[in-house]
C-alpha cells in the first residue's frame, strides 16, 4: 500500500533537487489565518476541547483501546487501527518485515481469502489504505455507515488470522521490491543519502530503512512472517478509533469481533530513548544521474515523548517550515537558494530535523550551509519576539483544527494517541505546545542544533559540477543571466 514515511521524505528530496515541484511545495506551505496578536488562543482551541468531550473511551479486557466519536448527520464512518510495531522492532535479517506484513494484510485472511477484502471495500465504495513507519503501522478506511458491522468483522479477521501463503508472500515481495525500485533505487541520490543518514544511528533500532533491504525482503517466508505476526500483532498493542456515524450497537459489534482475541502472556518490552552524542559530520555522494547539486543538512533531536518535543516542533517551523520561516524570508529577495524542503522525522525515541537546499548557479553549497548556520545562531543568541512565537503556536493549532473537518484524519489521530495523552487525545499536545516559551526555543536550539550539523553534499556528474564551479566564479549578473536562460 502507501510507501513508508521515510521513503516519502526522499521522494520529496528528489522532487526538490530536480526543480520539478516548486508549485506543489508552495501549495503545501501552511499559512496562518486570523492571527491573534494577544496570543490568547483559548477561543481558537475551544473546538478541540469540545470534540474531545464527546469521545467515548473503552479498553477491552485484552488490552485493546477503543475510542469512538459520533458526528451528527454523518452518513459514513472512518475506522483507524494503529499497532505499536514498526521497523524499529525488526531483527537482523528481517528488515522490511513490518512494511511487507502491512502489504500482506490486504491479501487474504481466514474468512476472507484472496482479494475478498479489497473487492468488498470497493463494492462498498470504501476508501482504505495503510502506512508503516519506524514506530507503528496503521490501517484506515472510510465506509458507508450500514457497512460498519461487516467492516469491523473484516478488520478483526485480517488482523487476527492473516493468510500467509507462499503465493501471497511471493506476490507481495514483488510489490515491495517494485516500490523500493521506484521510490528509492531508480531515483538519483536517494539510496546513498538514505544509507548515509541511517548510518548515523547504526546499531540502534532506528538504524535501518523502514522499507528494508532487498535481500531481507526476498528471504521472507510464510513461517517467518507468521512468527512476526504472532509476536507483534496483539490486542494490547492496538488502538482502534471510529469517527462518524456511530450506531448504538457499535460496542457490541466491536466486542463480537475483537473481545475474544487473547492477550499474550509475555509483556511488551519498552524501548529506551536514543542517546546520540551529536557532532559535526560532513559527507558527499556522487550520482551520475543527478540533475543538479544540492545539500542535505540534518540534526539529531529528541523523540516524540521527550519534554523537548513541543519546543522542537515550533523551532523547526520557525526555521524551515512555513511562509514566515527564517529560510523562507531569505528567499524573498535575491536568494542564494532555488528551492528548500524540510520534513522532520519524528520517531518515538529519536528525532531528525532535515533541510534540503538547491543552490543558485552562482552559489556554492558552502555558502548555503553557512547561511543556515547563521539562521540557527540568530535563534540561539536572541529570543524570538512574543508575536512570532504566538504566530507559530497559531499555525500549529490551525493544522490540528483542520483535522476536525476530516473524519479520516481525526480517526487516525485518535488511534495514534500517545500514552501520556490517553485521557486528552486531542488537547494534550496542544497544552504542551501552548506552554512553550522563547527561552525554550533558545535552549533546544543550543542543545540540538548549534555545531551539531550533519551535512551531506549531493553531487551530480563531473561535467555538471565543473560547469557549476565556473558559474560560481562569474560576476553575479552573468551567472544569473545564464541561469535564467536555462531555467
Amino acid at each position: 500500500m502507501r510507501t513508508s514515511a521515510y521513503s516519502y521524505f526522499f521522494t520529496k528530496l528528489i522532487c526538490v533537487v530536480s526543480i520539478a515541484c516548486s508549485s506543489a511545495y508552495a501549495a503545501e506551505v501552511q499559512q496562518v489565518t486570523g492571527f491573534n496578536a494577544s496570543c490568547d488562543l483559548s477561543a481558537q482551541a475551544a473546538p478541540l476541547y469540545q470534540a474531545e468531550q464527546r469521545i467515548q473511551y473503552r479498553q477491552l479486557s485484552n488490552g485493546l483501546q477503543v475510542r469512538t466519536l459520533a458526528i451528527d448527520g454523518s452518513s459514513s464512518v472512518s475506522i483507524a487501527s494503529q499497532f505499536d510495531v514498526g521497523s524499529r522492532d525488526e531483527i537482523s535479517g528481517q528488515t522490511g518485515y513490518a512494511h511487507l506484513f502491512e502489504h500482506m494484510l490486504f491479501k487474504g485472511s481466514q474468512n476472507a481469502p484472496g482479494d475478498s477484502y479489497t473487492q468488498t471495500m470497493s463494492e462498498l465504495s470504501g476508501q482504505f489504505n495503510a502506512s508503516t513507519f519506524f514506530d507503528f503501522t496503521n490501517y484506515y478506511l472510510t465506509i458507508p455507515a450500514p457497512a460498519l458491522e461487516l467492516s469491523l468483522w473484516l478488520e478483526a479477521d485480517r488482523f487476527r488470522y492473516p493468510a500467509l501463503t507462499a503465493t501471497t508472500v511471493k506476490n507481495q515481495q514483488a510489490a515491495v521490491l517494485e516500490e523500493m525500485a521506484t521510490s528509492i533505487d531508480n531515483q538519483p541520490y536517494v539510496r546513498k543519502a538514505m544509507e548515509f543518514l541511517l548510518s548515523q544511528v547504526e546499531g540502534t533500532p532506528y538504524g535501518h530503512a523502514v522499507i528494508g533491504s532487498v535481500a531481507d525482503v526476498k528471504a521472507a517466508t510464510p513461517a517467518s512472517l507468521n512468527a512476526f505476526h504472532q509476536r507483534f500483532y496483539r490486542p494490547d498493542a492496538m488502538q482502534l478509533s471510529l469517527v462518524g456515524n456511530i450506531p448504538q450497537q457499535t460496542d457490541t459489534w466491536i466486542d463480537n469481533s475483537f473481545a475474544s482475541w487473547e492477550q499474550p502472556s509475555d509483556k511488551r518490552q519498552p524501548l529506551a530513548d536514543l542517546n546520540i552524542s551529536a557532532k559535526p559530520v560532513h559527507g558527499e555522494i556522487i550520482d551520475e544521474r543527478g540533475p543538479w547539486p544540492a545539500v542535505l543538512l540534518a540534526w539529531h533531536t529528541a523523540g516524540a515523548s521527550s519534554e523537548d518535543a513541543p519546543a522542537l516542533k515550533l523551532l523547526e517551523a520557525y526555521l524551515f517550515q512555513n511562509k514566515s520561516s527564517l529560510i523562507e524570508r531569505t528567499s524573498l529577495k535575491d536568494p542564494d537558494q532555488l528551492l528548500t524542503y524540510s520534513i522532520p522525522l519524528k520517531m518515538q525515541h529519536h528525532g531528525v530535523t532535515n533541510l534540503v537546499l538547491v543552490p543558485r548557479a552562482r552559489t556554492s553549497l558552502d555558502t548555503l550551509t553557512d547561511n543556515v548556520e547563521l539562521l540557527i545562531a540568530s535563534v540561539t543568541t536572541k529570543p524570538i519576539a512574543a508575536q512570532q512565537l504566538c504566530q507559530l503556536k497559531q499555525i500549529w493549532l490551525d493544522k490540528r483544527l483542520a483535522r476536525l473537518d476530516s473524519p479520516s484524519q481525526l480517526a487516525r489521530a485518535l488511534s495514534a494517541t500517545a500514552a501520556q495523552d490517553s485521557a486528552v487525545p486531542l488537547t494534550g499536545e496542544w497544552q504542551r505546545i501552548n506552554a512553550v516559551t522563547a527561552a525554550d526555543l533558545q535552549r533546544v536550539s543550543e542543545r540540538y542544533f548549534s555545531n551539531k550539523r550533519v551535512r551531506l553534499d549531493l553531487l551530480p556528474p563531473w561535467h555538471i559540477r565543473a560547469a557549476k564551479t565556473i558559474l560560481e566564479w562569474l560576476p553575479k549578473g552573468a551567472a544569473d543571466g545564464l541561469e535564467e536562460s536555462v531555467m
